[in-house]
């Protein structure tokens, strides 16, 4: 009898072409969908919690699919670990709802950004791949009074790649908090959703904030404005993880390993 599982899935983005299979690179969804073939013995097509750009990392990303295999939840997750790459690794395996989709299903998701906020360079602390460095000095400060403008239900068309295009750009941000920690600077950035690059520019213009150009409160006039040109730089994607995605627990509680 088929049963629908779920895969939450950490991966080292850069490496990987972003999570979506593209024809000849090597992708997050594709590198799991030929180990899911391999273990399960037959073509899995995989719905995913999120299409991360090319060198995004995750703790928790969640893929989902449908599968007439029997195997048990702990033999697949060891028949997995077994085959994939070091840069991918699978956290926990579940049977959810017949109706769960990785995509749809998701009520929310949080993203980290971190800044490597010193002289040094982050190689000094083997952070190269997940910081992006900034050597200018910041205040962190005002990026945290910046950042509570992003807090509400918005059209975030100013903070979308140029050229996206969906049927609602209307996005809802639970949270938006700056802290630093030693040479470190961490945006967290939770909400029911996000359009293509929007936490990248939305710490972009964090950052203008923080280096003296723009005053806090010009986070709501370019919110406004719904113009991408007003808002600050999209960041490198290397600084960039997605933390965990939340879901209905009713949708995920059938069984796990």
């Amino acid at each position: 009898m088929p049963r629908k599982l779920a895969l939450w899935v950490a991966f080292d983005g850069t490496d990987f072409h972003g999570w979506q299979r593209q024809p000849g690179l090597r992708t997050v969804q594709g590198t799991l969908e030929e180990t899911l073939q391999r273990s399960l013995r037959h073509p899995v097509d995989l719905a995913g919690s999120g299409r991360t750009d090319a060198g995004v990392h995750a703790l928790a990303h969640v893929n989902s699919f449908v599968t007439s295999s029997d195997l048990p939840l702990d033999r697949l997750h060891s028949s997995l670990q077994s085959r994939l790459p070091t840069d991918l690794s699978i956290v926990a395996v579940r049977e959810v709802h017949p109706e769960f989709d990785a995509t749809r299903s998701a009520v929310g998701k949080r993203y980290r950004y971190r800044i490597h906020a010193a002289q040094s360079r982050p190689v000094d602390q083997l952070c190269q791949r997940y910081t992006y460095h900034c050597w200018v000095p910041l205040d962190v400060q005002v990026m945290k009074e910046a950042a509570t403008h992003f807090i509400g239900q918005y059209d975030f068309t100013s903070f979308a790649a140029t050229g996206t295009v969906r049927e609602s750009m209307v996005r809802t941000i639970f949270r938006c908090e700056v802290n630093r920690k030693l040479d470190e600077i961490h945006v967290d950035v939770e909400g029911d959703g996000f359009l293509w690059k929007q936490v990248r520019t939305m710490v972009g213009t964090l950052l203008q904030v923080g280096r003296g150009r723009w005053q806090p409160e010009y986070v709501r006039e370019i919110i406004d404005s719904r113009d991408r040109s007003r808002a600050g730089p999209t960041m490198p994607a290397h600084g960039l993880c997605l933390q965990w995605v939340r879901y209905p627990p009713e949708m995920i509680t059938i069984q796990s390993i």
